[in-house]
């Protein structure tokens, strides 16, 4: 059964990331205030992206890693911009590899 991956934008402008096997119905829900409490309190709301799986558990997984992005990533994947995408998925902590040399670098 195919499963679809989507990102609303609500009325105030936050993101909402579900999953679900029936877009049109899900989304039909959400403009009804049958959806989830982040959607109902900030109707209406607008498909902004949405990917397509061809089982539902494969949009599910998606799902929960989009959820845990930050809203300039998810802006990225909305804009289809992957280079941006890349660029904010870099760790940017001190202890990451990457930058660990560079302040190495930087102290001497």
């Amino acid at each position: 059964m195919k499963g679809y991956m989507y990102i609303l934008e609500c009325s105030d402008g936050s993101y909402y990331t579900g999953s679900t096997n029936n877009l049109e119905l899900r989304l039909a829900q959400h403009q009804a205030g049958e959806g989830a409490n982040h959607t109902k309190k900030r109707l209406p709301v607008k498909l902004v992206y949405y990917e397509e799986y061809q089982r539902i558990d494969e949009a599910f997984y998606r799902e929960k890693q989009v959820q845990g992005w930050s809203r300039k990533k998810k802006e990225a994947l909305i804009n289809g911009m992957p280079d941006e995408l890349h660029k904010l998925a870099e760790c940017i902590n001190e202890t990451h590899y990457r930058n660990y040399k560079k302040i190495e670098k930087d102290r001497k």
